[in-house]
């Protein structure tokens, strides 16, 4: 069965930084873009970044340009979301997903969770003093 497990969540300080990892089993992550989204209290799931198959392009939410960086290491099976500069606004459970067909590429498009499949459980990101 095709799924991620996300972890690397915690309680972090504002300013502070983070780096999330996303594991995933069961099918071969290369062939797949990968997206991060985030889903806060009351609100809906955010698309927050997305990377292509070999790292051929990137997409990065105005809300988190020059904070957020995302990487993927294919040999690994997982994707990574290094967070910097975290504010209280980041806090939501973090997820990543693979976009449906190995044809789905990032570009300057917001995300659609509805392009994404495989959804792990989320890892809990706090930023709290």
């Amino acid at each position: 069965q095709a799924q991620f497990v996300e972890s690397g969540g915690g309680l972090v300080q504002p300013g502070g930084s983070l780096r999330l990892s996303c594991a995933a089993s069961g099918f071969t992550l290369g062939r797949y873009a990968i997206g991060w989204f985030r889903q806060a209290p009351g609100k809906e799931r955010e698309g927050v970044a997305c990377v292509s198959r070999s790292e051929r392009s990137t997409y990065y939410a105005d809300s988190v340009k020059g904070r957020f960086t995302i990487s993927r290491d294919d040999a690994k099976s997982t994707s990574y979301l290094h967070i910097d500069s975290l504010k209280s606004e980041d806090t939501a459970v973090y997820y990543c997903a693979a976009g449906y067909g190995s044809s789905y590429e990032c570009d300057d498009s917001p995300l659609e969770p509805r392009d994404f499949g495989s959804w792990g459980q989320g890892t809990q990101v706090t930023v709290s003093l």
